[in-house]
């Protein structure tokens, strides 16, 4: 039997976290959309470098496995803008929705975080949360996460980063971020890991 909890929000709020926490106390599998869309920018840039021309962005999202999600090179700066811009190709983001859907619908429970997990993946997941946080805390916990893998970044160039990862991500035509309508609100701003991930059991017990 199938339980599926989406997990949406930007950048840096704090749903990676949360979820792998909520999979891992559940004994859900867990699965970070993100990642996806990494694999494929990380992919264009190696084969094509920064121009990521769209067609040729396309036919590498048709060409993700699963055991691209367990790369190790996945989690760069440069990478991460990488795959901002291609999730805002129409295309790409079709080619990934059966891995997301299949994944999904497993037995035993799944865990999937991302963009667009409440209103498009899984539009009628068991549990909706939408985890944000301010976007200055936000960048700060980009900044300390760059900061110690010993990435050369400034707190300001992170900042106007993930501004501009938000703007892409909102604004895109297909399968922008916001907030489902039934999604419990998470605002983790203020609040220890411990606080949130918490919350978030309470929230998805109460649904059990």
């Amino acid at each position: 039997m199938s339980f599926i909890v989406a997990i949406d929000g930007p950048a840096a709020a704090g749903k990676g976290t949360v979820s792998k926490a909520v999979a891992a106390h559940f004994g859900f599998a867990h699965l970070d959309t993100g990642l996806l869309y990494r694999v494929v920018g990380r992919a264009a840039l190696a084969s094509i470098g920064p121009s990521l021309d769209p067609e040729r962005v396309i036919e590498l999202s048709t060409e993700v496995k699963p055991e691209d999600l367990e790369r190790t090179d996945l989690r760069t700066a440069a990478v991460a803008q990488a795959a901002s811009k291609v999730a805002a190709i129409p295309e790409v983001r079709a080619n990934l929705v059966t891995f997301q859907r299949e994944f999904a619908n497993r037995s035993g429970g799944a865990v999937l975080d991302g963009r667009d997990i409440g209103t498009v993946i899984c539009p009628d997941a068991d549990v909706k949360l939408f985890v944000t946080a301010s976007t200055e805390r936000r960048a700060e916990r980009r900044f300390k996460e760059l900061e110690e893998r010993g990435e050369d970044t400034s707190y300001e160039g992170v900042l106007a980063d993930v501004i501009a990862r938000d703007k892409r991500d909102s604004e895109r035509e297909s399968a922008p971020l916001i907030a489902p309508e039934d999604a419990h609100l998470l605002d983790t701003s203020d609040m220890s890991i411990a606080q949130a991930v918490a919350e978030a059991i309470a929230i998805i017990d109460a649904k059990r």
